[in-house]
């Protein structure tokens, strides 16, 4: 068997059809990702993980948007809700209980991430926001400088970690001035390069250690005046070399308008630009198919990369299992 494609998948809805495992264990994607669509309760959720790692007859990654707030595909009644994270301190806290509070958060919802198979949350966003940009970003940011969302960012990453969850650190280089959604429309941004280096790259530079990134669809002039940053070779070279970034980077969702082409034109360019993974994410079969039809198998730095981000994955679940027995045998004992 050869190694996995570079490909990440969403499926169309709860249940895994005949149809989509059959075209996942012929695509052999690295990992899938779920959406608000996909997510009943958990005994569902919990089906379909492992139904979906079947497909492919290996532990593949399955990741999702958990950021709390806004983003948040599982929700009440079955998991807990969660107000924004731009919330945390308004009350007046000081910031090393906003600090105790975001690492909790982060853990707590690791906790109910892996209880359903999941091990990939798209956490944290290190999009520094600016005044009049578009309101994607907003309330999803950490904090309001470069400084308070590094140092919050280590801290989310931390909560997920310790409790065998890995982190994607998003949207590399930087969302927050973005004055349009990517979702709709390809946003430019003109700022000149000493300015993004003082306020948008910071974050991406503190964490570059994280295992996982991804990237922003949007054109950063002083740097690609014509590609976005998916599809830009200068910005994945800055990525890797001035921000210093070497775990696996993805995209961010194919199927965004932002993109122009079709789905195997996309890939292409996005993995030509130097990223290591594409991501798509709506299921859609044709679109999905599209892809399949030109990604290539994992190889070189981006084997390499994903290898990393794979055994990150599974020492960390594997001691939180190992740490939930001994505390379960600490408990017989002191029962006993």
């Amino acid at each position: 068997m050869g190694h996995p494609k570079a490909a990440i998948f969403g499926l169309a809805g709860p249940e895994l059809t005949s149809d989509e495992a059959a075209f996942f264990g012929e695509a052999d994607p690295w990992g899938f990702i779920l959406f608000a669509r996909n997510v009943v309760d958990p005994d569902q959720v919990r089906r379909l993980t492992a139904a979906l790692r079947e497909s492919v007859g290996r532990d593949a990654p399955v990741l999702v948007d958990q950021e709390g707030g806004r983003v948040q595909r599982l929700r009440p009644p079955h998991w807990r809700e969660w107000a924004p994270v731009r919330d945390l301190g308004e009350d007046g806290s000081d910031e090393m209980s906003i600090l105790m509070a975001l690492r909790q958060r982060y853990a707590d919802i690791a906790q109910e991430l892996l209880a359903v198979g999941i091990d990939v949350n798209c956490v944290p966003v290190l999009d520094v926001p600016q005044p009049n940009a578009h309101p994607i970003i907003g309330d999803r940011a950490l904090g309001r400088t470069a400084s308070e969302i590094a140092i919050r960012g280590r801290e989310a990453m931390a909560g997920l970690l310790d409790h065998g969850v890995l982190p994607v650190i998003k949207h590399i280089p930087g969302h927050g001035r973005s004055l349009h959604d990517s979702h709709e429309n390809l946003p430019r941004v003109p700022a000149e390069l000493h300015e993004l280096r003082s306020t948008d790259f910071p974050p991406f530079l503190s964490l570059r250690d994280a295992p996982l990134g991804m990237t922003a669809h949007i054109v950063y002039e002083a740097i690609d005046a014509e590609n976005c940053a998916t599809q830009s070779p200068d910005v994945i070279a800055l990525i890797r070399s001035e921000l210093g970034f070497d775990g696996l980077l993805m995209t961010d969702d194919l199927s965004m308008k932002a993109l122009s082409g079709t789905m195997a034109e996309r890939t292409e360019r996005s993995l030509n630009a130097g990223c290591d993974v594409v991501l798509h994410c709506n299921g859609d079969m044709t679109e999905m198919t599209g892809v399949a039809s030109c990604v290539p198998g994992l190889a070189g730095a981006a084997l390499e990369r994903a290898d990393r981000a794979d055994a990150l994955r599974f020492s960390k679940r594997s001691s939180v299992v190992v740490g939930r027995a001994a505390e379960i045998h600490e408990l017989g004992v002191a029962h006993g």
